[in-house]
């Protein structure tokens, strides 16, 4: 056990992320956030704020101050972003092969009794936004093949504080399924669609199912989604030459096409060359475009928002490899097997799962969340050293994995790397 302290950070009573001190008969958790000027004399910290704290552990609440809810310490890292946006993945299970997702002998899946069950999804999902996140995006996988998706965003929908639910899709079975997801409580849309001619589609995601995809996509428009986010991974030599078609999409549909650089992840083969880079891309639109304007986007869009004047959709770049946008990251990860993942590119990870399962209490949760949000980077490595380290392929979206266990001798929470 003397072994396992030393790789390890101990989580105990006086080493913890927040403190705590009676008022009135009740316990006060400081927070982050610029709301309670009693917190900022107390730390000299202007990112910490007050709330109260139910030592139950069955509610919590924090004090709002001006109608402000100040903002959890335990989501805020050690560069002061805060993380009010989640991502889950509900499935490793997809119903596609796409060459930029999942090495092409597959993958290994995680057996079903160490995934997240659906009451131990919406309890994290629960515990997030008592700490602040105001947004959930369900992933995969593919999310919609998981059974009881709809029952999942409608449990969603009831929890106070959650403003957006979305989701990332293929699109598949969205057109079938949308009507139930939409009275569930859908408010953003995701398709990812990499190519506009069924054949290369098809070489590209090693599956038929191009119409259905349009289909899905002419569903959400009508459904009145605006706009329908289309997610288009570039790669060179694949689908850079069909960047003009997917700009006239927008002409006379509500779509914002969004252009990803193609990111390395493990068994995609990734390779510089293939890369395209935003700047590329702009260039490549202009000529066609000259008048493309860009829009005001809030600070932590991932997104460089344009518009071709007269249009009625606008387009998109992200640009994690050319430009990263790390400096202002508000997203956290929970993969479908239960691990937190602080950044995309990052290949360490925190089992939640195991401590949810090892009966936890929701405060000792929040101290593993918060000592994972901490250790969160300035920013990724950059796409070459990326493209060398070991990370799961964007389809189980994780690697080199932190393992929390319980201590029994102290009772206490350690992370050790495996």
């Amino acid at each position: 056990m003397a072994a396992i302290a030393t790789l390890g950070r101990l989580f105990d009573k006086h080493n913890t992320l927040t403190r705590f001190r009676k008022v009135s008969g009740s316990f006060q958790r400081l927070f982050s956030g610029a709301t309670h000027r009693e917190n900022e004399d107390e730390l000299g910290d202007s990112t910490v704020a007050a709330s109260y704290f139910d030592r139950s552990g069955s509610t919590q609440e924090r004090v709002k101050e001006n109608g402000i809810l100040p903002f959890s310490a335990f989501l805020t890292d050690s560069f002061g972003r805060r993380h009010n946006y989640l991502r889950m993945s509900l499935t490793e299970k997809c119903n596609l092969r796409c060459q930029y997702c999942m090495p092409e002998e597959g993958v290994k899946l995680t057996p079903r009794a160490q995934l997240l069950t659906t009451s131990e999804i919406l309890t994290l999902a629960r515990l997030f936004i008592q700490e602040g996140v105001d947004k959930i995006r369900l992933t995969g996988g593919e999310p919609l093949i998981r059974p009881d998706v709809v029952d999942i965003i409608a449990e969603l929908r009831k929890l106070e504080g959650l403003k957006t639910i979305a989701i990332t899709t293929n699109g598949m079975s969205l057109a079938k399924l949308l009507p139930k997801l939409k009275d569930a409580g859908l408010d953003l849309i995701n398709i990812s669609l990499d190519s506009l001619v069924p054949a290369k589609f098809e070489f590209i995601v090693r599956r038929k199912g191009f119409h259905k995809v349009m289909e899905g996509i002419d569903k959400a428009i009508e459904m009145g989604y605006n706009p329908v986010k289309v997610n288009c991974v570039v790669m060179r030599g694949l689908n850079e030459d069909e960047l003009l078609d997917f700009v006239a999409l927008t002409e006379k549909k509500p779509l914002e096409v969004r252009f990803i650089e193609y990111m390395p992840f493990d068994g995609n083969k990734w390779n510089f060359k293939k890369m395209v880079s935003y700047q590329e891309m702009l260039d490549c639109i202009r000529q066609q475009w000259p008048n493309l304007e860009l829009l005001q986007s809030g600070h932590t869009d991932t997104a460089k928002i344009y518009k071709v004047q007269g249009f009625k959709g606008q387009l998109g770049f992200i640009t994690s490899m050319s430009d990263h946008f790390c400096g202002s990251c508000n997203r956290l990860r929970i993969t479908a097997d239960g691990n937190l993942k602080v950044c995309l590119f990052g290949n360490s990870e925190v089992s939640l799962r195991d401590v949810l399962r090892s009966g936890a209490s929701e405060e000792e949760l929040l101290q593993i969340i918060g000592a994972a949000v901490r250790r969160k980077k300035k920013q990724h490595a950059g796409m070459f050293s990326i493209s060398q380290m070991k990370n799961r392929p964007m389809i189980l979206i994780g690697g080199s994995f932190w393992n929390t266990i319980k201590c029994v001798n102290c009772a206490s929470y350690k992370c050790i790397s495996i």
